[in-house]
C-alpha cells in the first residue's frame, strides 16, 4: 500500500467567531497599562481540527480499499508560554513556544484492516499584538505573526493495510493569527481570552488549520510600585483668601472640605464626622500638609457676633482634628470670616444654609494618581498660570493635564469644573494698565474653554466638563507686584466627586 497523508484541517471559524462577538458585545470599558515594559505569561484551551474523510476514503480506494467506518479524535488541549515587551498602550511584540496537541483517526477497510494516524503539533511564535484599550482595566487586542512549527506525523496498519514510512516529520516556518480580551486585576497581574488559528503544514505535504480558544494569565514587571513622586514644595503661611485654592506656583493637588453647619450652632454635627475623618486621612497621607479652617456664618444677627460664631465654629473643627484625629496644631490654622464671604444669596433659607459653613484650603499634595475616590465633598484642584490677556496653554502644563485625564477616565463618576480666573491689572509703576471687567471676563472665559478643549481631545466626554468663568472677582493678590498678577491669571480645576458613597 502506498503511504497514507495525514488528513488536511479545515477552519474551524467558529471558535474565531466566538472570540470576535465576544470582543463586540464587550467593547465598552480596559486598557492594558501604558507603561513600556516586560510581561510574561501562559495559556491553556482547546485546540480544534477537522479531519479530511474524503481524502483518506479517496487514499485507501487508490489502494484497494474500501472505507467502511471512520472513527475520529479532532479536539485536544493546547498551550503556550510566552514573553513580552509592550512599548506604549497600542503595540507589543510578543514571542513564546506552543503546544497545539495532538489528532488521531482511525478507518476500517474492506478487505478486513484498519489505517490509524496521528499529528503531534508544537513550536516557536512571534507575533506583533495590537491593542485597543477601552478602559484602565480592559482592553481587547488582535496578533498576527510568525510560526516555526514541528509536525510529526505517526501512521500504522492492520490486517491488509501497511504502511511504508510510519513517522515522517515536517520543521516549517508559517503563520498565525488572532484576537481576544484582556482584563487588569491589578497593574501587574491580568487574564486573557483568545481565539487563534495556526498554519500548519505536516509531514507528508498536507495545508491545514488548527484552531485554539484559550485563557491564560499576564504578569508585568515594574508595575506594582507607581513611580516616585517628588516631594510637596514647603507651604509658607498665607492669608486665606476667599473660597479659592492659594496655590503656590510648583505645588499642584490640593483638597477643600465644606462641612455645613444649623443655625447659631458651633458644634459638629455627627454626619459630619466622617467627612472630617477623610481630611484626616488625607492629612496623615501627606505629613507635609497643613490646613487653613475657615469659618463662615450668614446674615442673622450682628457683624460683630457673626465673627465671633464663625470663630468658634473654625475652631471647634482644629480641636476636632487634634483631639480625635491626632493632627498636630502646628499644622492647622482656624481663621473666622463672619457673613463677610457668602457663597450664596442671604436672602433665601437655602442661600443662609450654603453660607452657615466651613471651608478648609489645604496645601498641595502631588501624587494624585494614589488617592482613592471613596467619599463626597472631597475635591482636587489644579491651577494653570497664564500670561497677561493669553489663553494658549503653556507647554509646562501638558503633563499635569494629562494626569487629569487619566485620573477622570480611572474614575468615571467624576466630573469637573474649570475655572478661569483673569487679573485686574498688567504690568507695575508707570506702565500698569488696568483691565475693565468685561475685558477680565472675556478672557477668564478663553482660559476656561481652551482646558475643556484640552481634556476633550484627551478623551474625557464633554458631557463632564463645565466651564465657569469669574474675570477679576477672585483674585488671591493685590497685584501690585508681577509676581501677583502672575498668580490671578489662572485656571482652577476642581473635580467633583459623587454625592454618595
Amino acid at each position: 500500500m502506498k503511504l497514507m497523508k495525514m488528513a488536511n484541517t479545515k477552519l474551524a471559524r467558529r471558535l474565531m467567531n466566538t472570540g470576535l462577538m465576544a470582543l463586540a458585545v464587550t467593547a465598552s470599558s480596559f486598557a492594558v497599562a501604558s507603561d513600556p515594559g516586560w510581561y510574561i505569561g501562559g495559556d491553556v484551551g482547546r485546540s480544534s481540527a477537522t479531519m479530511d474523510d474524503d481524502k483518506i476514503t479517496s487514499s485507501l480506494l487508490s489502494s484497494g480499499f474500501t472505507t467502511s467506518s471512520i472513527r475520529e479524535s479532532e479536539r485536544d488541549t493546547a498551550y503556550k508560554l510566552f514573553g513580552g515587551y509592550q512599548f506604549n498602550k497600542n503595540f507589543a511584540l510578543e514571542g513564546g513556544y506552543f503546544d497545539l496537541g495532538s489528532f488521531d483517526f482511525t478507518a476500517t477497510t474492506v478487505p478486513a484492516g484498519t489505517l490509524s494516524g496521528e499529528i503531534k503539533l508544537k513550536g516557536l511564535d512571534f507575533d506583533a499584538v495590537g491593542i485597543l484599550p477601552f478602559t484602565k482595566k480592559f482592553s481587547a487586542f488582535g496578533r498576527v505573526g510568525l510560526i516555526y512549527a514541528q509536525t510529526r506525523d505517526s501512521f500504522s496498519g492492520t490486517g491488509a493495510v501497511t504502511v511504508l514510512d510510519s513517522n515522517p516529520k515536517k520543521n516549517n516556518a508559517d503563520y498565525k493569527f488572532g484576537a481576544g480580551l484582556q482584563y487588569d486585576f491589578t497593574p501587574s497581574f491580568g487574564m486573557r481570552l483568545e481565539a487563534e488559528r495556526y498554519r500548519i503544514k505536516d509531514g507528508v505535504g498536507n495545508n491545514g488549520d488548527i484552531d485554539v480558544a484559550s485563557i491564560g494569565v499576564v504578569y508585568r514587571f515594574g508595575q506594582s510600585k507607581p513611580a516616585a513622586k517628588p516631594a510637596p514644595a514647603p507651604v509658607a503661611a498665607a492669608k486665606p483668601v476667599v473660597i479659592v485654592v492659594p496655590v503656590k506656583k510648583m505645588q499642584q493637588y490640593c483638597s477643600i472640605l465644606d462641612i455645613q453647619y444649623e443655625i447659631d450652632q458651633d458644634a459638629i454635627q455627627d454626619e459630619e464626622k466622617e467627612k472630617l475623618a477623610v481630611l484626616g486621612r488625607f492629612m496623615t497621607k501627606y505629613p507635609d500638609t497643613t490646613a487653613v479652617i475657615e469659618g463662615h456664618t450668614d446674615d442673622v444677627g450682628t457683624m460683630e457676633y457673626n465673627q465671633q460664631l464663625s470663630q468658634r465654629r473654625a475652631d471647634s473643627v482644629v480641636n476636632y482634628l487634634v483631639d480625635n484625629l491626632h493632627i498636630a496644631a502646628s499644622r492647622l490654622t482656624a481663621v473666622g470670616y463672619g457673613e463677610e464671604n457668602p457663597q450664596d444669596d442671604n436672602s433665601s433659607k437655602a442661600g443662609k444654609k450654603l453660607n452657615r459653613r466651613i471651608d478648609a484650603v489645604i496645601a498641595c499634595a502631588t501624587d494624585v494618581e494614589g488617592l482613592a475616590v471613596a467619599y463626597p465633598r472631597i475635591t482636587m484642584a489644579l491651577e494653570i498660570e497664564f500670561d497677561p490677556y493669553k489663553s494658549d496653554i503653556q507647554p509646562q502644563y501638558y503633563d499635569s493635564l494629562g494626569k487629569v485625564s487619566d485620573f477622570m477616565m480611572t474614575h468615571p463618576n467624576i466630573t469637573a469644573t474649570v475655572e478661569g480666573h483673569a487679573g485686574k491689572f498688567s504690568g507695575v509703576g508707570a506702565a500698569q494698565v488696568e483691565a475693565t471687567p468685561e475685558v477680565s471676563m472675556e478672557v477668564s472665559k478663553r482660559r476656561a474653554q481652551k482646558v475643556v478643549d484640552f481634556l476633550v481631545d484627551k478623551g474625557v466626554s464633554r458631557t463632564r466638563l463645565y466651564a465657569a468663568a469669574y474675570g477679576n472677582e477672585r483674585r488671591v493678590s493685590y497685584g501690585t507686584t508681577l509676581e501677583g498678577q502672575q498668580e490671578n491669571r489662572r485656571v482652577n480645576i476642581i473635580f467633583n466627586y459623587p454625592d454618595s458613597k
